[in-house]
């Protein structure tokens, strides 16, 4: 802020904005989009509340994108100039250095002065150095664009040998002098290869100087930005028609929507006429209803109390009779299973899998079964919430091999109830499930223990469900009353076949109804819409 335009005794709160949010600010008014197909001409709009700012603010933009092309197209020769600018005070004093040495010998030995012959090897040896000094800058270059295997890269190593043989000749020709012409030869030597190298570097930083200023981009501005004559926003006449628009239209997207909201399953024989096998239908809980609200506070509060378990706090409830006839179901049908392992998944997030899961565990364990329930959900499963309150050393840590099985079992306050909780969140909960220690774990477990109960994630969000379901002797799916859709269900169930697991039946949860059944059993109440929002059967 350079300048403010305000009335004397005004004051203002200055906040400055962090730099993401900045962007993301103006990537909000800010547009650019092509004028033409293929016609390399772009148009910046900038919307604001003042014009002026938004002028600014584009003509900014603007010149800091020219001069970005322009510094990308010189930033080898900026490299390069910072590169020499390293090296020359080096050379410079490298020179220095040589002059002295070559001016304190000449001193000491009375100005001795070389012979036709060490003048002649002087100037061969210094040319021989200037052309191996030009060589590196070449190479430095070609090795840009070729290998080594390039004829051109392979003639300039050719050539650098052919050079140090030859100086390696002289070597030997200068050994035949006096020991004195030997020593000016070497100091005089060094001198002119230093004077030559600081030359071709000075040449050097010039000609990529003049480069560099010479460099013009390939983009240029047009228009310069302007403001709009008239605002933009708000455009009343429009803002008048899409209110009458709206106000024609919004009672029959009211009916549309409840339409919607409606195509949920209203009953069992929904279901049934698709050929789909209910085994249980779980009423909605009026105990649980009224907890629905604190939970999902408790979910979202890190180390919280622990969940009621509905079975436990209230086994008269219609919704546990409902999974104590589930387990009498279950005890037929597992008879002729592989094994006496239980999936329960879910077509949808919020179905009510993991709610369906414990209660379903809790009731079987009261029947005298030793039952072990697992947290199968490594991405977001929360069972632990309602049994031990902490989810690490579960799972995932006996896949990833850092614990054995029997370390990730823990107690619950159920008799006969043991429970192993998701573990840490893995990157890739699917691959762990597909490794060989999942299947020697299960195998473990179900040598252990009457029933393995997995809660799995849903099967219409991941895909670990249906790799569970290959090692389950029996598979159910949840299905939410009112909420998941035949399709869903169609949907989830053709996803397990693909997957070569085959779905037993159902569960419907969280059933509402004014209704009396045939043996007059339940009898189930329906609530106002407010209480229909906040009710819920679990998650």
């Amino acid at each position: 802020m350079t300048t403010l335009s305000a009335e004397p005794g005004a004051t203002f709160s200055v906040v400055k904005l962090a730099r993401q949010q900045a962007i993301d600010d103006l990537r909000r008014t800010l547009s650019i989009a092509l004028a033409g197909k293929e016609s390399g001409i772009m148009t910046f709009k900038l919307e604001s509340e003042d014009p002026q700012r938004a002028k600014r603010v584009l003509q900014s933009i603007t010149e800091n994108y020219l001069q970005q092309n322009i510094d990308r197209k010189t930033e080898e020769a900026q490299r390069m100039l910072a590169f020499l600018a390293r090296q020359l005070p080096q050379i410079r004093a490298s020179l220095n250095q040589a002059e002295n040495r070559l001016n304190q010998f000449r001193r000491q030995n009375d100005s001795v002065d070389l012979s036709l012959e060490a003048k002649s090897v002087l100037d061969t040896q210094v040319q021989l150095e200037a052309q191996l000094n030009e060589l590196t800058f070449r190479e430095s270059e070609i090795s840009k664009l070729y290998t080594r295997a390039h004829p051109a890269y392979r003639a300039l190593l050719e050539k650098r040998a052919t050079l140090q043989q030859e100086k390696a000749r002289l070597g030997k020709q200068v050994q035949n002098l006096p020991k004195t012409q030997q020593e000016v030869l070497r100091l005089t030597r060094d001198v002119q290869v230093d004077q030559q190298v600081y030359m071709q570097l000075l040449n050097k930083q010039q000609e990529l100087n003049i480069s560099k200023a010479g460099t013009v981009g390939n983009i240029r501005i047009i228009d310069a930005a302007e403001t709009a004559i008239k605002p933009i926003k708000p455009q009343k006449m429009l803002i008048v028609i899409l209110a009458l628009l709206s106000g024609a239209t919004i009672t029959a997207a009211i009916i549309l929507l409840r339409s919607a909201f409606h195509r949920g399953i209203g009953d069992t024989a929904a279901l049934e006429k698709c050929g789909i096998n209910v085994y249980a239908t779980v009423p909605l809980s009026l105990w649980q209803s009224k907890r629905n609200r604190s939970q999902q506070l408790l979910l979202t509060r890190a180390g919280g109390e622990r969940l009621p378990i509905l079975a436990q706090e209230q086994p008269e409830d219609l919704a546990v009779e409902a999974f104590r006839s589930l387990r009498t179901s279950l005890h037929f049908a597992m008879t002729e299973a592989s094994n006496n392992i239980l999936m329960i998944s879910g077509a949808s997030p919020a179905s009510g899998k993991s709610f369906a899961s414990i209660n379903l565990a809790a009731v079987l364990a009261q029947a005298g079964q030793r039952v072990l329930l697992i947290d199968g959900d490594m991405r977001k499963g929360f069972l632990h919430r309602w049994l031990s309150n902490d989810a690490q050393r579960g799972l995932s840590d006996v896949l990833v091999g850092q614990l054995e099985p029997s370390l990730s079992v823990r107690t619950t306050a159920i008799a006969n109830l043991d429970f192993v909780p998701r573990g840490q969140v893995p990157p890739n909960p699917s691959e762990l499930l597909m490794h060989p220690r999942f299947t020697d774990f299960l195998c473990w477990a179900g040598q252990r223990y009457d029933m393995v109960l997995i809660d799995t994630p849903p099967i219409l969000a991941v895909t670990d469900a249906a790799v569970i379901g290959h090692h389950a002797g029996t598979s159910l799916m949840v299905v939410r009353f009112a909420a998941n859709s035949i399709k869903q269900v169609e949907t989830s169930l053709r996803r397990f076949e693909q997957n070569g697991v085959i779905v037993k039946g159902v569960i419907l949860n969280g059933v509402v109804q004014k209704a009396v059944t045939d043996v007059g059993y339940y009898n189930f109440a329906y609530p106002s819409h407010r209480e229909e929002g906040e009710a819920a059967s679990g998650t």
